[in-house]
């Protein structure tokens, strides 16, 4: 049972109640009606946009033969081509930027899979839309004026600090810049500074909350009223543990970095039914990730999305490889609701709010001298976290000493290259199973372990 719900600063309501339209951007009180005619205008001034100054854009659409003026509906973006990480990468370092480099304020990009990141710009216009989305996201999650938060997210290339950082500001409440680790620090921030919201990965509050307890300090006894928590998949079961030992209201924000960063849609406190999309701005497609076929909202599949007010880098049915369904607006009535992420279409690895593939762990034994490019990545769980535990064949030559210092190599590596921990044992060659010849390389027992 929840019972720290006071008011938030100088609020009107108070957390877990809905937020008064007077509080509202003008945006979220809009009718479905004009809210399709806002996304239909926009969606054809970005798609001119993205026609006219980014060469794989006129590439692609006069491989589809289209042009932005055959969008005179809505349901004409179907007829586009879409966007993939792939393309993205091609494009490195600043080949889908739409505007002079003179005119980009700000330069972010993904941790990189195969030594090229993905790349994104934003304009002045590009990071006062952040901004206003992720404050609007922050209303949505309970903060008011005169809040402090918390902000642990990770800080530089990487969205989600900064993202919030600046949303924390606009929406007129005082950040706090904690970032990332030394964990027992943050602990003492929170007790000294007293925030009211927190803005972390669901992993790391785990942690956090072990530290309080660890300290001798009762979670629930914090200032902490609301927790804004992304940048990984996590489960009711989850929320329920974080709100009973922590007394706080644990609410979802979903971003990426391709799109915008964090504040593309945002789970609302008093509902906590899923995130809202802002419609206004992102406009959202269920497709068969096999077939790219779109389908009707309801229906689960890979979520794809399309800026509709981006100027440096618009992106037009970018494939996010995340696996959800549309469904209608609740707390917000012409913004359509996705469900949490229930998985991805690819072979992507989210270990602890950490994107990690194979191929990033291939190209570490690739430089190790003593392993083959032969391992499985194990996924299991131990207690409430993810353990990754990478296994890799020896080269028949490396005797115990190399396989020793290959395995003390590789953990570095992965800890310094791909940001997590992982565990790595040496196993003797042809050790790991094959079917045709070909190793199985992701044993995820996660799901077995939390059944």
């Amino acid at each position: 049972m929840i019972m720290n719900s006071t008011a938030a600063g100088t609020g009107t309501s108070r957390l877990g109640e809905p937020l008064p339209d007077e509080l509202k951007d003008p945006a979220e009180r809009l009718t479905v009606p004009e809210l399709r005619a806002l996304q239909l205008e926009r969606l054809r001034a970005s798609l001119r946009h993205a026609y006219e100054n980014v060469p794989l854009y006129r590439r692609t659409f006069e491989e589809a033969q289209v042009t932005p003026d055959d969008c005179r509906t809505l349901d004409d973006l179907a007829r586009f081509p879409f966007t993939a990480k792939a393309d993205l990468r091609e494009s490195y370092p600043f080949g889908m930027f739409a505007v002079p480099q003179a005119d980009i304020r700000r330069i972010h990009a993904s941790s990189g899979t195969t030594g090229r990141p993905t790349v994104v710009g934003y304009t002045d216009h590009d990071l006062s839309v952040w901004a206003d989305l992720v404050a609007r996201s922050l209303r949505a999650a309970g903060a008011r004026r005169g809040d402090k938060v918390h902000v642990a997210y990770g800080y530089g290339l990487f969205t989600g600090g900064l993202g919030a950082h600046y949303g924390v500001e606009r929406a007129g409440c005082t950040v706090i810049p904690a970032s990332g680790g030394m964990t027992a620090r943050q602990v003492q921030i929170i007790q000294d500074f007293r925030p009211e919201i927190i803005m972390v990965t669901p992993s790391y509050l785990l942690t956090l909350l072990d530290e309080f307890e660890r300290q001798g300090i009762d979670p629930r006894t914090t200032s902490l009223r609301a927790g804004v928590f992304g940048a990984e998949p996590w489960t009711e079961e989850m929320r329920r543990e974080i709100e009973d030992r922590m007394d706080l209201h644990a609410v979802d924000i979903y971003g990426l970095s391709e799109v915008m960063g964090p504040g593309v849609a945002q789970e609302c406190v008093d509902t906590k039914d899923g995130l809202h999309l802002w419609e206004d701005h992102f406009y959202p497609e269920i497709v068969d990730p096999v077939t790219g076929e779109v389908l009707p909202d309801g229906e689960h599949g890979e979520l794809v999305l399309t800026s509709l007010t981006k100027e440096a880098m618009p992106v037009v049915r970018y494939r996010t490889r995340d696996l959800t369904r549309l469904l209608p607006g609740t707390a917000r009535p012409a913004m359509r609701r996705m469900e949490k992420i229930s998985g991805r279409s690819d072979d992507m690895i989210i270990l602890r709010g950490v994107n990690l593939f194979p191929s990033q762990i291939e190209e570490i034994l690739l430089r190790t001298e003593g392993v083959a490019p032969h391992f499985q990545l194990h996924l299991t769980k131990r207690g409430r976290m993810d353990h990754l535990t990478v296994r890799a064949e020896a080269r028949p030559t490396a005797g115990a000493a190399l396989r020793e210092r290959a395995a003390a190599v590789i953990g570095k590596a992965v800890k310094d290259g791909v940001g997590v921990t992982a565990a790595v044992e040496i196993v003797d060659p042809e050790t790991l199973e094959r079917s045709v010849g070909k190793i199985r390389r992701i044993v995820d027992e996660r799901a077995a372990a939390s059944a």
